[in-house]
């Protein structure tokens, strides 16, 4: 919306060209969704606590957790405005790349938001049942890839690029659908997985952002694609904006968030903010890199995974409590402690996934 504003004004003042430079776009981004949330939070927070929008704490969870019943949840919420916002704001929005990870990222939102709403706002214990939610995401999730795949012009925006390896990619034809689909769902799943504790979900999610906006700039530039040996997706550059946003978000709801948090960002955050990073994962042709950065998200869904197949299989569980990082909590960790060090793990992961612009 600026961008169009700035390219008008440029006919009449050359200094509004400078707006078209990408990297001062992607940072405004972050700056403007930095902001938003600054100035909204508060309030956001005040409404849910006044209508009683708050947490729900499981009675065999942690005991640390108790002291959390009644914290104002569905504070996603305030990260979808921020993003929304000053991606609208900062992207060229005739790029169909910033529609397409928009438009993933608020139909989970709405999933989760709804989600929340029958739990804490109806008091339907269960929410959305487990085959309705599965259902939206599934519906949500194909309608994203079926457009990719169907407005794909080059192969290489449907092959599976292998890290590491310059000249090796898996032609992936109508099988790019499902890997899309499960790329987009899992990725969504695992971070609702993840929010269990204050901050845990949200800092690992705006590095692993903050380094997919890095691919999506060098694979929109041709020049750097070619030196990096990265394929060339032409328009994804533009979605930069999109990933400024969602750190200038995250740092913004992680104000609120920290130990001991003020807010939690619930389904309607955590279910938006995985689809997020999966659909961007996507579009930039770099799943297999996510899986790397995200290795937080996927210690967390397969630890669940394990203990359910334990139990069932042997009427034994591995973990004392399933995410894994409430092992840790009922091992008597203390809960900033394992935030920290999740956060310090990421770090690391994410430095790995971006290795591998270079060792090609």
């Amino acid at each position: 919306m600026l961008l169009l504003l700035a390219e008008y004004l440029e006919k009449y003042v050359g200094t509004f060209r400078v707006f078209q430079y990408l990297t001062l776009r992607a940072i405004l981004g972050v700056l403007t969704a930095l902001v938003i949330s600054f100035l909204i939070g508060p309030s956001m927070i005040r409404r849910l606590s006044f209508h009683k929008i708050g947490q729900n704490v499981r009675d065999d969870g942690p005991e640390s957790h108790f002291s959390k019943a009644g914290t104002p949840t569905m504070g996603g919420a305030l990260i979808l405005v921020a993003i929304f916002s000053s991606t609208v704001l900062w992207a060229d929005l005739h790029n169909q790349y910033v529609w397409v990870v928009l438009a993933v990222t608020l139909a989970f939102g709405a999933i989760g938001w709804l989600d929340d709403y029958k739990k804490l706002v109806q008091h339907q214990s269960k929410g959305l049942s487990a085959r309705a939610k599965f259902s939206f995401q599934m519906i949500a999730g194909t309608a994203a890839a079926v457009f990719l795949y169907t407005h794909a012009t080059l192969p290489v925006e449907t092959q599976l690029i292998i890290p590491v390896f310059k000249n090796w990619s898996i032609t992936l034809g109508l099988f790019y659908i499902p890997l899309t689909l499960f790329v987009i769902v899992g990725s969504s799943n695992a971070v609702n997985l993840t929010d269990g504790l204050d901050g845990l979900a949200i800092m690992p999610t705006v590095m692993v952002g903050g380094a997919l906006g890095i691919f999506c700039y060098a694979s929109g530039n041709a020049a750097f694609s070619t030196y990096l040996g990265i394929p060339h997706v032409t328009g994804v550059g533009e979605v930069v904006v999109f990933c400024g946003a969602i750190v200038g978000a995250g740092l913004g709801f992680l104000w609120f968030n920290a130990y001991p948090a003020q807010v939690f960002m619930g389904d309607v955050g955590a279910l938006a903010l995985g689809a997020a990073l999966g659909i961007l994962a996507v579009v930039v042709r770099q799943e297999i890199v996510l899986f790397i950065m995200g290795g937080v998200f996927v210690a967390e869904t397969v630890s669940v995974i394990l203990q359910v197949l334990s139990f069932k299989l042997t009427g034994q569980r591995i973990f004392r409590m399933a995410p894994i990082h409430h092992h840790f909590e009922k091992k008597g960790c203390p809960e900033p402690r394992i935030i920290v060090r999740f956060w310090i793990i990421t770090f690391i992961l994410v430095l790995i996934g971006l290795s591998t612009l270079k060792i090609r």
